[in-house]
């Protein structure tokens, strides 16, 4: 079967949202090339001024009840790390040295996010890398250093603001709770164009700034 789409996926393994969106990304394969983009979602923050969700107190708590809810109502496997937020930067550069294949994904997500350990734990990447078959004196190589950097730069510039976000076209779909709405898109992009609501809220002028 063609697949004319080729959409971009991009994420950062301390997301416990990405994690649970790259549960349904197969969908998206079956009828498009799916680019696996892992981005530094802390440069992110910065480049926008914005803090993250862990960063917040009430918002941290909320959000791993609200995971570990999700979790058990989807009949997903899920165990918070033993710390969250963590340092995800030997994680992303552990996808890129492994060619950020799917099974080299998979199977990061599946160590940080099923089996509570401690992702500032050294023998968590070492094991990782050996699985992967990847030399962890290479997550230092200057090129994987690059292309993290190159890779999170472009997110930025394409507007991307939040980890897990899915580019269809010059179309952002940000978050787990989007993919429905990205997978309805691909399907028929008129199903946003033609929408009068989607259109009028698309252009809306901001009322008040704080």
């Amino acid at each position: 079967m063609n697949k004319p789409h080729t959409i971009d996926w991009y994420f950062d393994f301390i997301s416990p949202f990405a994690y649970f969106a790259w549960q349904r990304l197969g969908e998206f394969r079956e009828h498009a090339v799916v680019a696996h983009r892992p981005i530094l979602f802390a440069g992110v923050l910065a480049h926008h001024g914005q803090k993250g969700p862990a960063e917040i107190d009430p918002k941290r708590r909320w959000t791993y009840r609200w995971c570990a809810w999700h979790a058990r109502e989807n009949g997903l496997a899920f165990r918070m790390p033993a710390a969250h937020p963590f340092n995800p930067l030997p994680y992303l550069r552990l996808a890129i040295a492994a060619g950020s294949t799917a099974e080299a994904i998979d199977r990061i997500f599946d160590g940080l996010w099923t089996t509570g350990v401690d992702p500032q734990d050294p023998a968590v990447v070492q094991r990782l890398a050996q699985a992967l078959d990847v030399d962890p004196a290479g997550l230092a190589a200057p090129e994987v250093k690059q292309q993290l950097r190159v890779e999170t730069e472009n997110a930025c510039a394409r507007g991307v603001f939040g980890v897990p976000t899915l580019a269809i076209g010059n179309e952002l779909f940000w978050g787990a709770d989007a993919m429905p709405m990205a997978a309805q898109y691909l399907a028929d992009p008129a199903t946003l164009d033609d929408d009068a609501e989607i259109k009028r809220v698309s252009e809306l002028p901001v009322g008040a700034m704080r």
